[in-house]
């Protein structure tokens, strides 16, 4: 069969498709013809020899192209481009494609080329003199949205109470996306150290912010520890937007305490916060009292405070510090927010109060010694001996005996009663030898007001048991009165009969 050269590419193919015969197609020679594809079926090969030469546009199809299978969606990039920045552009067009490690679909292989053209890129981030080209910038942001933006999965176990968790030892269930995600993050962390301010500010608007902010909902805690290093710092550079980004936290914060109480980035968020209250100047603005009093104490209140308790610890002592006056406050909303049955909560709060008492105003203490004095007597009649022992320990502190002995004769009548009932009733052999060590403490600071408290203590007691008595004493006559009439009028059953 021969075709003549006129014929074109399209009715080639077609006049193949109809033939009868397989066509195979061989190796392509070039001939002196220009344009046209020469059949000849008179070849001593076993097949047909197509010869093919090609001088036209460079978008004009071959013959090859009609039997080579279509490539691939996901290319690589070309490995020789014409400049740094071209470079840089194929390798983030080709870090656009975002796999979800989910599909069955997607091919391991590709995954893993996608992992490398990241190490690459940021690779050539790192070792470029220069700050990044703003024709590069924008692409590069793009890609970032792509990879990190993303709708997170519910969590692995929503009916779990938030309150059981432990810091040491977290429930976090490591994502698959983060072999790539880690090195997105190290390129936008990148990205903002080496951008001047003012381009930077044109591709990470408020929407960017948001979107990054929501992610600290992640369970993977790899995730959130390099979220967090990535917002700090653009809080930081971008000084126009720092009170946008203070009040967006806020807002999460605020929906975690009177809200939801889930939330898995609260003690991250926590910790930038603790950076910046440490930024804060003297004296105070009104703006950042009001975060202390409406938001920092209120999440004492929360059953998950033990995940992020050391974090909120620090910002609130970096406001005492700043303004020791504010102490009172803050002592009065913990005393307030002070739990009935969460153990763990109480220990935590304990320490927490001892730390306030070191940075107290001391015009302060003849106020809120007898407050905390109360709470920490509570503390020391616990039937769990943990809480006891943590209280008494207070004892040790040489700022919190100052204040004690600051309101002595306020304050000693309620910790004598507190001791002297330790010894007597509580069950920890512990607790009572603890108790005795802290009774010599108290005995030291006022001999003769100790004996005395005692005595009323005695007083009481008697004034007490006599009331009980008197009660029983009513109660029998009520019995009594009760059985008389019972016998007088006995009751009258009526059978019904079913």
């Amino acid at each position: 069969m021969k075709i003549p050269c006129s014929m074109s590419c399209y009715n080639l193919t077609k006049t193949l498709e109809n033939s009868n015969s397989l066509y195979i197609p061989k190796l392509l020679v070039a001939k002196e013809s220009p344009s046209c594809y020469l059949l000849n079926s008179n070849s001593k090969h076993t097949n047909s020899s197509l010869i093919f030469k090609h001088r036209t546009m460079s978008n004009q199809k071959t013959l090859q192209d009609f039997f080579v299978q279509e490539k691939p969606h996901f290319s690589t990039p070309s490995s020789s481009p014409t400049s740094g920045n071209e470079e840089i552009l194929s390798t983030v067009s080709y870090c656009t494609f975002v796999f979800t490690f989910t599909d069955p679909l997607e091919s391991p292989a590709q995954r893993d080329s996608k992992r490398l053209q990241l190490s690459r890129l940021i690779a050539m981030l790192k070792t470029s003199k220069k700050p990044v080209h703003e024709k590069v910038i924008g692409p590069l942001v793009l890609m970032i949205k792509a990879n990190l933006f993303r709708p997170l999965p519910p969590p692995t176990n929503p009916s779990a109470i938030s309150e059981y968790l432990d810091e040491e030892d977290p429930i976090s269930i490591p994502s698959p996306l983060w072999s790539h995600l880690q090195i997105v993050y190290e390129i936008l962390l990148r990205l903002v150290n080496s951008t001047d301010t003012k381009i930077l500010r044109n591709y990470i608007d408020h929407s960017f912010l948001l979107n990054l902010l929501s992610l600290f909902q992640s369970e993977d805690p790899r995730e959130r520890e390099s979220l967090k290093n990535v917002y700090h710092k653009i809080y930081s550079k971008l000084v126009c937007d720092r009170s946008a980004m203070r009040k967006s936290m806020t807002d999460v914060l605020l929906n975690y305490v009177f809200e939801t109480e889930k939330h898995s980035g609260i003690a991250d968020l926590l910790e930038i916060w603790g950076t910046i209250v440490n930024g804060f100047t003297v004296p105070l603005k009104e703006e950042h009292k009001l975060f202390l009093m409406r938001v920092l104490i209120p999440l004492h209140k929360t059953k998950g405070m033990q995940v992020y308790h050391r974090q909120l610890a620090y910002c609130i002592s970096q406001f005492v510090q700043k303004e020791p006056m504010l102490g009172g406050v803050v002592v009065r909303g913990i005393l307030r927010y002070w739990p009935v049955t969460n153990c763990q909560k109480e220990i935590l709060l304990i320490g927490e109060l001892e730390d306030l008492v070191e940075n107290l105003d001391p015009d302060q203490y003849r106020k809120l010694a007898l407050p905390i004095c109360t709470q920490i007597t509570k503390c020391i009649n616990s039937w769990n001996s943990q809480v006891a022992e943590r209280a008494l320990y207070v004892w040790n502190n040489e700022q919190f005996y100052k204040m004690a002995t600051t309101g002595t004769v306020e304050v000693l009548p309620v910790i004598v009663e507190g001791v002297e009932k330790n010894l007597k009733l509580h069950w920890s052999k512990s607790v009572r030898q603890l108790t005795e060590s802290v009774k010599v403490v108290v005995e030291d600071i006022d001999p003769d007001l100790y004996a005395k408290a005692q005595m009323d203590m005695k007083v009481k007691e008697s004034v007490a048991h006599q009331e009980d008595m008197k009660r029983k004493k009513r109660w029998e006559r009520i019995e009594l009165a009760a059985s008389k009439n019972q016998f007088v009028n006995p009751q009258r059953y009526i059978c019904v009969s079913h």
